[in-house]
């Protein structure tokens, strides 16, 4: 299912709109049914929830890039929502596996995509400077190609490395990246307001922080206030999913009481999102 022009246009404009809309992250067609119930704007995927559920580590290229693609592309059949697709460094170190990665994403459905300039290898984090502005070149490319207005959101993965300076990285980056075609950018890791700010400022584009990080981690209407466009959740759901499970499981092993059942869904809190056979019957 080729991407919708309306869906695409929709996100786009979100990122012109004035003030900040929250882009939480299912991994799942009932998560994404139970998130698209609530007011939210826009979905997207999360590389470590898929990740996790292969029992494999994010960010170690172990997803392999059609994996990654239709797991997106399952959350975007699942919603009406706009839907972006995380797509680490788009599967591959040269611009033309970024092309094929965004022509695929583009051909599954999605409104947009994130391309991140991490290479994987511990050695050399990021990709040398050139190549990773070749990298956006190549991703605007294709886009233009296909005429949509899809969105293309460039990540920065400094702080995520063992950098001394890593917001002057991103500074550097950045807004390079805006030359070479993008309209999002995204430094996961940042939290400072001082430094969130000056990027808002100065990047270029519309800024994405991803949100629930950091010792005193910035409420939704603090990072508005800085000018922030977007929010991403990345992992904190699927996260926040798992710890419960852990604790649930941790409490069962240990004491062997059911504490944790009070605090459960109900089923017919969850039943609504979920399809049943029976309506087909009822046709």
């Amino acid at each position: 299912m080729p991407a919708d022009r309306d869906a695409c246009q929709a996100f786009m404009d979100l990122h012109q709109q004035d003030g900040l809309f929250v882009m939480p992250n299912p991994w799942d067609i009932g998560t994404t049914r139970i998130l698209g119930s609530m007011g939210f704007k826009a979905l997207a995927s999360a590389s470590w929830a898929l990740s996790f559920a292969q029992g494999v580590r994010d960010g170690e290229g172990a997803v392999p890039r059609d994996m990654a693609v239709e797991h997106a592309a399952m959350i975007a059949q699942a919603t009406d929502l706009p839907v972006n697709g995380d797509l680490e460094n788009g599967f591959g170190d040269d611009p033309n596996d970024v092309r094929e990665t965004v022509l695929n994403a583009i051909d599954a459905g999605l409104a947009g995509c994130s391309i991140e300039d991490a290479t994987g290898d511990p050695l050399i984090p990021l990709y040398d400077g050139d190549l990773a502005i070749e990298r956006i070149i190549a991703a605007r490319t294709a886009i233009n190609e296909t005429g949509l207005p899809f969105v293309l959101t460039a990540r920065c993965e400094a702080f995520l490395m063992d950098f001394d300076d890593p917001f002057a990285t991103i500074m550097r980056r950045l807004p390079r990246f805006v030359e070479a075609g993008a309209d999002v950018i995204y430094a996961p890791g940042i939290t400072d307001a001082k430094q969130i700010s000056t990027l808002v400022r100065d990047g270029g584009a519309p800024v994405n922080v991803l949100g629930g990080i950091g010792p005193h981690p910035l409420l939704i209407n603090e990072l508005e206030s800085l000018g922030v466009r977007r929010v991403s959740l990345g992992p904190q759901l699927v996260r926040a999913a798992i710890g419960g499970f852990m604790r649930a499981a941790a409490e069962l092993a240990g004491e062997g009481s059911f504490g944790f059942v009070r605090t459960n869904a109900r089923a017919d809190e969850i039943n609504p999102f979920l399809y049943s056979p029976r309506e087909d019957r009822g046709k």
